[in-house]
């Protein structure tokens, strides 16, 4: 996983729209990029709408809130649309930004081991560079913290 104080990888994403996403058009000013395993399950949906609960006092700091996940562009619209939510979504289908982030690794369930997404947030500042990162993220609470640290910047 990439440190506070690395520069934020610049991989291409798809917006829930399809259309072409990357961290080169956000400098200049505060990011949040979070992870996160899948749409519309239980904790991710707990997640997403926790930001958008938020998505208000982030737009006025002028700090967008990205969600990443590896879900088809389509589904991320339809999970947006379901639940009202109102942060940007973004797929990564071939898994390269989630790899370049390190929040690609290998989890196990009932004693299956399976590759797949640790829910992480990272802020990313205007200079690119990571100040702060979230491992392992626990959902409750997590939104607000983020938001504490945005408002300490």
């Amino acid at each position: 996983m990439i440190n506070e104080g690395d520069k934020a990888p610049d991989a291409s994403l798809e917006d829930m729209d399809g259309a072409l996403l990357t961290l080169e058009r956000f400098r200049g000013k505060p990011l949040v990029v979070y992870f996160y395993p899948k749409a519309d399950t239980p904790g991710c949906t707990s997640e997403a709408q926790a930001f958008t609960a938020l998505a208000a006092d982030f737009s006025k700091l002028g700090v967008p809130v990205i969600g990443v996940s590896k879900d088809k562009p389509a589904k991320l619209k339809k999970f947006a649309d379901k639940y009202g939510l109102k942060v940007q979504l973004a797929s990564d289908e071939k898994g390269g930004f989630c790899e370049a982030f390190g929040t690609w690794v290998e989890k196990s369930m009932y004693g299956r081991s399976y590759m797949g997404i640790e829910r992480s947030t990272f802020l990313i500042g205007a200079d690119g560079a990571v100040l702060k990162v979230w491992p392992k993220v626990k959902v409750k609470g997590h939104a607000e913290d983020v938001l504490t640290a945005v408002k300490a910047l």
